[in-house]
């Protein structure tokens, strides 16, 4: 009985294998685990990915994070440029005023200057005037010696 069951398995295997029936199977076989080796690998492919993405989604986080940090910074500085505008117009006035003060001091200083310059020219012009009248006049009553002895005695 063995035999026979034997005999009928290889009868309808060369069968199969005539009619074409066992290469289809073979094939559609090995389809399927070709397909199965693609969807392996697809997935092995998105597991390695998985860390890059993981790396670009927190490189994205930080990038946002930083953006949001700037946009703040930037508020906090126009909130304190508006917070000091008064103080910098009221130092700016108070700047003004100093240099008005500085100007009108220079201003002063120079015309003293030009006052004690032009007092300081007419007292050199009389000095040089006197001599010269005392010279005229010595001149006109001496000899030249008796006019340097008067000066030095002056």
């Amino acid at each position: 009985m063995n035999k026979l069951l034997e005999f009928g398995r290889k009868a309808l295997f060369v069968i199969r294998v005539l009619s074409g029936y066992e290469e289809r199977r073979i094939r559609s076989y090995r389809l399927q685990i070709q397909k199965r080796i693609e969807v392996a690998e697809a997935r092995k492919m998105a597991l390695r990915k998985i860390p890059e993405q993981t790396i670009l989604a927190e490189v994205r986080r930080m990038v946002e994070e930083m953006q949001t940090l700037n946009k703040k910074l930037e508020e906090t500085e126009v909130a304190i440029e508006e917070y000091f505008k008064p103080i910098d117009k009221q130092a700016e006035i108070i700047m003004n005023k100093q240099l008005e003060r500085e100007e009108r001091t220079m201003k002063d200083m120079v015309k003293a200057m030009k006052d004690q310059a032009l007092m300081e020219k007419e007292v050199a012009e009389r000095i040089t005037n006197a001599h010269v009248i005392d010279g005229s006049q010595n001149n006109s009553q001496g000899t030249p010696s008796t006019i340097s002895n008067e000066s030095q005695v002056k």
